[in-house]
């Protein structure tokens, strides 16, 4: 032990302390001031060092920057239709009036309703009254007092141009367009101190990190609202320290920069709230119209904690996948909300109770994604800037959104239907599946035929899958194309020739509907070389035809003998000009062959619906700046290709197939509306047809290019696929009331409709009641016997002699059940027992007078079948 000496009243220890405390000591207080050095300067560094980034990513623009929009055609509102003064300020709500004055305003008055358009409207600002009494529309007043027929409301916003290539979708929103109950929802949930906090909860952040570090599962979110949105800005979601770390420096900046109000707006416009087809649905705004087809300011508070809880997890809490997991998620976010005092108890089990309410899922039915692709393309190649989703352009289009929903559940609900119809032809006669099932794409196109614009586009079955868009794709267009040549033989009368005068082979006679056309095998020459056609039905080859009854049953051998009388090259100069640009003088040209695109199609029928004129499609209309002012306006293209005598003669015709052809099957399926219209069946299968107010063509195929009948035990035609699917969608249509009014097709001046009987091709009187139908004729065309005058014709004994009389049944080419027809000749006596729809047995040709002298003509069971059909 030491010793100690005692010196006067101290004591004096004989050995000295080593110091190795105090040193340890002084070794510890450096090291930790050069950490503490070291940590500044680090921290220095990196928070310059991202402050750094974050000046560069606003120095580069807004952090959102405004994206250009896509609106709809204005609706019309007019005198007499049903529309009350509510749901008018319903639309003009939802277009953004009163929240956007400088867009317009209105004054809802019980049901009058008061319209003031501002300077940033796509209308000028001519204000108008419009009276309505129980649901109906009575007067639309301007406000000089004058009556007015018809006003228009603002357009109304169909979606947003995607950002970036990763396909971002966000409707930007500013904070006082937010719902308070939104903001309340999402702090409740999310960081309920998130107004008074520096930008880091650090008990959270020890919190997670500790229990992540026990369960090693990384899953706590100890994230506030301002570090969300810096790691959604600036950083990748993976979680590891470094990247925690950058995420505190740049929330950091992020508070310095701005306040609580603006943060929380760029989290509201930032958050990702799951995906929409090939879309990211970024934001509040964007989440709002795709869930709830709502405005954000318009969202409940059932609504607003429903996207409040999606924030955790869009794709496990999708309401539209996963509806259950959605509710028990918006429910806890209820009940957050009454811990933090936002509502009330009661306020929350109300909004529990309320169900879930969503949008159609269909991402086709409420953006029309084909159709604004289309926008866009076509943006691209008049404006020349491929940037033009950042213009902030406001792009006003033909789009008609109740129609576009109309097509977009036609198409869903044909397509199931035609699935199954796949399925069911695709066994073989023991139930067995021979292979794999292709299931075929589809395009439908909807267009005024008065003024040429795309009212309703689907470009095919589902565009989350498959962006290909079949509306533009170009493909053989099959028997829709044969009114064609009904009408090129029309003109040829109409100038004053007879078949054959500008043709390769001679005819004779003016066309008329009850023309005779030869529909058994021929061999056609053209450029030296032989073409034999076939009829869809194998072997079936009628002989002679009235020219109604070959376009009823689209019988291919009838039209190209048509085509030839009238020339092969005038039919193919009259489709070109009607915007069948591929057609060319060869002899199928006349069984649609050559190709076009269903929005070329529906463009081509325009003259057959619009007296003549041919309307080229299109979607574009206008293009405004941010302040409303003009970039570009867009007027549609229109040329006159066929008297308009012709094109209701062509007409006629299509309304016969409608009533006794191939068309019938649309009427099978529940549209009975006046209308015209033509399948069509080649590798693929169509219908077109229209109405007075609307032209639709439907095209379903294979996007291989295969035939679309393909391992089936019988083939799909145009019948069974196109025309129930078309028949769909104009059921949906004539519902609306813009579409509701349709009339009758109206006859020009110097075209006469005729009652015709259809065994003796003479006008029908008192005897013969029975197989009647109505044709139109040039003036002076016509019949001019009755059928009871039949028997004082002279050339009833030749023809009998030469065995071209009698009556006879030919299947339906084109129907699954055929309908028959009777072949007419002038001296046929009438069947007035059998009603007009009939199914009559096919009987053998019987041989004439000179066949049974000089041998020959053997029955037709006994003759060899043609060589297959071509594409038709």
């Amino acid at each position: 032990m030491p010793v100690k000496l005692k010196y006067g009243n101290g004591v004096r220890s004989l050995i000295k302390p080593s110091g190795f405390g105090p040193r340890l000591l002084r070794i510890a207080l450096i090291a930790l001031a050069v950490l503490v050095v070291v940590g500044v300067s680090t921290f220095t560094y990196f928070y310059y060092h991202y402050q750094k980034v974050v000046d560069d990513r606003l120095a580069a623009g807004p952090i959102f920057a405004s994206v250009s929009q896509i609106y709809a055609a204005p609706k019309e509102v007019r005198a007499g239709q049903k529309l009350s003064a509510a749901a008018i300020a319903a639309e003009l709500r939802q277009a953004g009036y009163n929240a956007n004055p400088q867009l317009g305003t209105f004054q809802l008055n019980a049901d009058n309703i008061f319209i003031k358009p501002g300077p940033e409207s796509y209308h000028n600002t001519d204000g108008a009254t419009i009276n309505t009494s129980d649901g109906v529309v009575q007067t639309i007043t301007a406000e000089n007092g004058v009556t007015l027929s018809a006003y228009e409301l603002e357009p109304q916003l169909i979606t947003a141009l995607s950002e970036d290539k990763n396909r971002t979708k966000r409707r930007l929103v500013s904070y006082n367009e937010i719902p308070p109950r939104m903001v309340q929802a999402v702090t409740a949930i999310e960081d309920r101190d998130f107004f008074n906090h520096g930008g880091i909860n650090y008990f959270r952040i020890a919190k997670c990190a500790f229990s992540d570090l026990v369960t090693h599962h990384r899953t706590c979110g100890g994230s506030t609202l301002t570090q969300q949105l810096a790691k959604n800005l600036f950083l990748s979601p993976e979680k590891r320290i470094k990247r925690k770390l950058i995420e505190i420096l740049i929330t950091f900046q992020l508070e310095n920069r701005f306040n609580k109000k603006q943060i929380f707006e760029m989290y509201a416009n930032e958050i990702n709230l799951g995906q929409r087809g090939s879309y990211a649905i970024n934001g509040f705004g964007e989440a709002a119209q795709t869930f709830f087809g709502k405005n954000l300011q318009q969202l409940d508070l059932a609504e607003c904690a429903l996207l409040a809880g999606t924030i955790q997890s869009p794709t496990r809490l999708n309401p539209y996948r996963h509806p259950e997991r959605a509710l028990a998620r918006r429910n806890v976010v209820l009940d957050s909300m009454v811990e933090t005092g936002a509502i009330t108890p009661s306020e929350a089990e109300r909004a529990k109770a309320e169900p879930l309410r969503l949008a159609p899922p269909n991402i086709d039915s409420s953006e029309a994604p084909y159709f604004v692709d289309l926008v866009h393309d076509q943006l691209v190649r008049r404006i020349g800037d491929q940037d033009i989703a950042h213009q902030n352009l406001r792009i006003y289009t033909s789009l008609d959104p109740e129609l576009q929903r109309a097509a977009s559940e036609a198409v869903e609900i044909g397509m199931k239907n035609i699935d199954e119809l796949v399925r069911k032809l695709h066994k073989t006669p023991k139930g067995e599946t021979p292979g794999p099932i292709t299931y075929p794409q589809v395009a439908l196109v909807a267009i005024n035929p008065h003024t040429g614009q795309i009212l309703a586009l689907v470009g095919g079955r589902n565009y989350g899958v498959s962006q290909l868009n079949h509306a533009v794709a170009e493909r053989p267009t099959g028997s829709i194309f044969k009114p064609f040549v009904y009408a090129a033989a029309y003109n040829t009368s109409l100038n004053g020739l007879t078949l054959g005068d500008g043709g390769e082979a001679g005819g004779g006679g003016v066309f008329t509907a009850l023309t005779p056309l030869n529909d058994d095998t021929t061999t056609f020459m053209y450029d030296g070389k032989p073409y034999t056609p076939g009829n869809f039905e194998k072997g079936e080859y009628p002989g002679m035809v009235s020219a109604v009854d070959a376009i009823d049953h689209s019988l291919n051998i009838a039209t190209i003998s048509l085509a030839q009388m009238v020339g092969f090259g005038n039919v193919a100069a009259l489709a070109r000009s009607a915007g069948i640009t591929s057609a060319r003088g060869t002899p199928s040209v006349a069984i649609g062959t050559y190709s076009a695109t269903p929005i070329d199609m529906a463009g081509a029928y325009t003259v057959f619906a619009n007296s003549g004129v041919h309307l080229t499609p299109w979607m574009l209309a206008s293009v405004r700046n941010a302040n409303g002012d003009i970039v570009s306006d867009y007027s549609p293209e229109a040329k006159q290709v066929l008297d308009p005598r012709v094109a209701y003669l062509t007409q006629s015709l299509l309304e016969s197939v409608m009533a006794r052809g191939t068309g019938a099957s649309a009427r099978a399926h529940g549209f009975l509306a006046p209308a015209a219209g033509k399948t069509g069946t080649s590798h693929d299968v169509w219908f077109a047809g229209y109405t007075s107010n609307l032209i639709c063509v439907v095209w379903v195929g294979n996007d291989d290019y295969t035939d679309i009948s393909t391992g089936l035990s019988r083939p799909l035609q145009g019948a069974d696929a196109a025309a129930p699917l078309w028949a769909e969608f104009m059921k949906r249509a004539i519902q609306l009331p813009q579409y509701s009014d349709v009339k009758s097709f109206i006859p020009p001046e110097g075209v006469t409709t005729a009652r015709i009987d259809r065994t003796s091709s003479l006008l029908a009187d008192s005897t013969c009641p029975d197989k009647v139908m109505y044709a139109a004729f040039l003036d002076g065309t016509a019949p001019v016997n009755t059928c009871s005058q039949m028997n004082e014709n002279p050339q009833n004994f030749i023809q009998k002699i030469l065995g071209i009389g009698g009556s006879k049944t030919v299947p339906d080419a084109m129907s699954t059940t055929p309908a028959p027809i009777v072949r007419v000749a002038p001296n046929t006596p009438p069947d007035g027992n059998a009603p007009d729809n009939t199914q009559q047995p096919a009987q053998p040709k019987k041989k004439n007078f000179l066949q049974k002298i000089f041998g020959g003509g053997k029955d037709k069971q006994q003759q060899q079948p043609p060589p297959n059909p071509p594409p038709q």
